[in-house]
């Protein structure tokens, strides 16, 4: 790849998630990319460091009236924000996509790889809990928006050359939805900040944004009927004050707490709890960094990276009887920090890289 020109297209900068990562170890990978996005809004806090000090190059989103608290709401702006994107002039567009950047317009000889975080989730698989709340006028244009953005997200396929999957539950929501086979990379972990540690104190935690599809607040409730276990929640988010004011005396609602803060919490904590159907999920492999188990739900991502009985417990429905069944079962068990460890130690970064660097290498040689 010594001398071609890769730009890396990632659908938005607003926060630095489990998306961000595989950003950065692109960065990484290919330090001489070019970065494009349709809007930048990281914070000057230090979630600006995913981008190694690189300039971002954004869509007219960027600029339109209260983007930066509503960029959300011009989302039938957004395939054509993302075909506005000069991409001319480079060998390869690298895509990291959740939403609309896989739809990015190339020319002829232009190689692109989408990395598929998932397709678009509001789109086809979460449709009814995006809309299901919304006052009926709103929901009727949400509603025409969405539809109107699955029938592009489908003509825009012949623009991708290869789609690679952060997980084999992805790979087959991408053969199911778009009919294209996909390989699998998964995401990149950062194992060298998680570090091990042997002593565990006597609490659950949990952490992600507080959203609904995350099910914090199932969670919660579980732990509401488990008075006698203690549960610490770390994250922010649009059910943050609902959370709190329904969490019980045994539940320690933190919000949104630095990195420092979550490791050393992750560190200790008797077990990581994850509720949420995720495609990969980066969070609890964080856990497992650390030597502690993760009791998650047995579909998704996490059903790949949490092996029942070795790094942790499954549970199989997103309810409380059966959330609070697979605690009192880990209850019972026992689980060795190290062991744990070493199964979270095969998503190291260094692994992303080599796998990513050989799928960009076979892509470019393909005629």
């Amino acid at each position: 790849m010594t001398g071609a020109k890769i730009a890396i297209v990632h659908d938005w900068l607003v926060t630095d998630g489990g998306a961000e990562k595989v950003l950065r170890s692109l960065i990484d990978l290919y330090p001489q990319a070019e970065i494009f996005s349709l809007v930048d809004f990281l914070d000057a806090d230090g979630r600006r460091k995913v981008l190694a000090g690189k300039r971002v190059r954004t869509s007219f989103v960027q600029k339109l009236p209260f983007a930066r608290r509503y960029f959300r709401n011009y989302l039938p702006l957004f395939p054509a924000a993302v075909e506005s994107l000069d991409l001319s002039g480079y060998d390869l567009i690298f895509s990291s996509s959740w939403a609309v950047a896989k739809g990015v317009k190339r020319l002829p000889g232009q190689k692109h790889i989408c990395y598929c975080h998932t397709p678009v989730r509001y789109v086809w698989y979460l449709y009814d809990e995006y809309t299901r709340r919304l006052p009926p006028l709103k929901k009727q244009l949400v509603q025409w928006s969405l539809k109107r953005l699955r029938r592009w997200d489908i003509a825009t396929l012949d623009r991708v050359d290869r789609f690679v999957a952060n997980s084999a539950f992805v790979r087959e929501r991408i053969l199911r939805t778009y009919g294209k086979p996909a390989e699998v990379i998964s995401p990149p972990v950062d194992t060298g900040a998680f570090t091990l540690q042997m002593r565990k104190e006597d609490y659950y935690l949990t952490a992600s944004r507080l959203v609904p599809y995350k099910k914090t607040r199932l969670i919660v409730e579980a732990f509401n009927a488990m008075p006698q276990r203690r549960l610490v929640v770390i994250g922010g988010g649009e059910e943050y004050e609902t959370i709190r004011r329904i969490a019980g005396p045994n539940i320690e609602v933190l919000g949104h707490q630095s990195d420092e803060v979550l490791v050393e919490r992750m560190q200790k904590a008797r077990a990581f709890v994850y509720a949420a159907v995720e495609d990969f999920g980066i969070v609890p492999v964080e856990a497992m960094s650390c030597g502690t188990p993760v009791i998650a739900l047995g579909t998704g991502g996490t059903a790949e990276t949490v092996q029942d009985g070795v790094n942790g417990v499954h549970f199989e429905k997103q309810d409380v009887d059966s959330l609070v069944a697979a605690v009192e079962r880990f209850e019972t068990m026992v689980f060795d920090p190290v062991r744990v460890r070493a199964t979270a130690e095969r998503f190291a970064p260094e692994r992303f890289r080599k796998e990513i660097a050989a799928c960009v290498r076979r892509t470019m040689q393909k005629g």
